[in-house]
């Protein structure tokens, strides 16, 4: 009978020994404390993007024209963008002539384009449907800015090579 109360306490002594060792953090290396947000957290994303949706997003001018599409959001360290790269031209990504131009120079817009191959005799309800899909969705339809193909591609090319 000692001999078993003496490995049961033996045993105890191991398995609760490194449970003693283990030891709380300083208050200073703990982890910040999770925040509880407010009730209306929602309401405060209503009309909010996703940045993974916007990247192949499709940029025309004020024509109409396709200028080419949003390859790549440059953000700084406090999470602010600081630029968005547009390839100009090219096909299937080859031969795209890649600029960085900055937020305020992009429009962006929630309805189709409207070209003239876009009919015009839709239905009230097609176009409701087209307008609430949009306004949900989590991503605008195109983004517009000014100028045409060959003012941007006069424009200097934008390298990740030149920043690093």
């Amino acid at each position: 009978m000692k001999s078993f109360l003496a490995v049961a306490l033996l045993g105890a002594a191991v398995i609760g020994g490194s449970a003693f060792a283990q030891s709380t953090q300083p208050a200073d290396r703990a982890a910040p404390a999770v925040t509880s947000q407010p009730s209306n957290a929602k309401m405060a994303l209503k009309g909010s993007w996703r940045a993974s949706k916007l990247m192949g997003l499709n940029v025309y001018n004020e024509a109409n024209e396709k200028l080419g599409d949003v390859n790549e959001l440059l953000v700084d360290k406090s999470g602010k963008i600081e630029a968005v790269v547009i390839g100009i031209g090219g096909f299937l990504g080859m031969g795209e002539h890649d600029i960085a131009v900055s937020m305020d120079k992009l429009k962006f817009v929630e309805e189709p384009v409207q070209t003239s191959s876009t009919s015009t005799a839709t239905t009230g309800a097609a176009s409701s449907n087209a307008t609430n899909r949009n306004a949900n969705d989590w991503v605008p339809d195109h983004a517009v800015m000014s100028g045409n193909k060959e003012q941007l591609k006069a424009l200097p090319q934008f390298k990740y090579s030149d920043y690093n």
